[in-house]
């Protein structure tokens, strides 16, 4: 069977199997992880536990800074390295490390520490404009459609950019070499791309998008988020929603 079509019975199954996307998530949780990294796989593991929890998104984004010490990360993609480095601009820090977990945009933690990440969904949940803003999700025909509420009268953030992931929600691999070496790991709901689909400014707004840009091998999930700030200069998230594709 072609590529062409294993992608289109891929796009076929999404329309078919879409589940109603979870709604008002208390967190996103991104964790910054990588193969390479022999202190990352309970974290890949809490990351695992925390995928399960309809009241969070949980997303795994493989570094590539780690490539050098002998195993290249299969999942690594450099954008994310680039997100993670720009995270702590904005805080003003340096702290980029593996395993890192970013919760709502703002607060940084061990991502193994699944006491200081629950801490930290409570820390940003104290300012209001976190995961404030409702985001729906849903399929007509072979598109996503992307709903973004209103900003409330009284929300002290009205802008922000909108961006929608495609994920694997679980990728195990068997590590050649380097720290976890003959170890096979699974990574959870793994980031496979991002495409961003424009600005909030407050207003209620939508966008379509073709299925055939989010759905292709591998891709079995979606997550579309607002958040403050933007690309290079990531503020806290605003509101998030995720569905599963088959």
């Amino acid at each position: 069977m072609s590529w062409w079509s294993r992608a289109a019975l891929s796009v076929c199954a999404v329309i078919a199997f879409v589940r109603p996307a979870a709604s008002d998530p208390r967190a996103v949780i991104e964790l910054f992880t990588s193969q390479g990294c022999s202190s990352c796989p309970p974290a890949d593991k809490v990351l695992g536990d925390l995928a399960r929890d309809p009241s969070v998104i949980a997303l795994s984004l493989p570094i590539d800074y780690w490539d050098y010490l002998g195993w290249k990360d299969t999942l690594a993609d450099s954008r994310f390295t680039a997100r993670q480095r720009a995270y702590s601009r904005v805080r003003g820090d340096r702290e980029v490390y593996t395993p890192q977990a970013v919760v709502n945009g703002s607060v940084h933690v061990i991502g193994s520490d699944r006491e200081a990440i629950e801490g930290a969904i409570e820390e940003t949940a104290q300012g209001g404009a976190a995961m404030s803003v409702p985001v729906r999700l849903s399929i007509e025909g072979q598109e996503l459609t992307v709903s973004i509420a209103a900003a409330d009268e009284h929300m002290p953030r009205r802008h922000g950019e909108v961006w929608v992931c495609s994920i694997s929600r679980a990728v195990p691999i068997q590590v050649g070499r380097g720290e976890n070496s003959g170890r096979e790991l699974t990574y959870y709901n793994v980031v496979r791309n991002l495409l961003k689909l424009g600005d909030w400014t407050g207003a209620s707004t939508s966008w379509s998008v073709p299925l055939e840009k989010i759905a292709k091998e591998g891709v079995d999930g979606a997550v579309v988020y607002v958040q403050d700030g933007s690309r290079d200069r990531p503020g806290p998230m605003l509101g998030a929603a995720y569905s599963e594709l088959h």
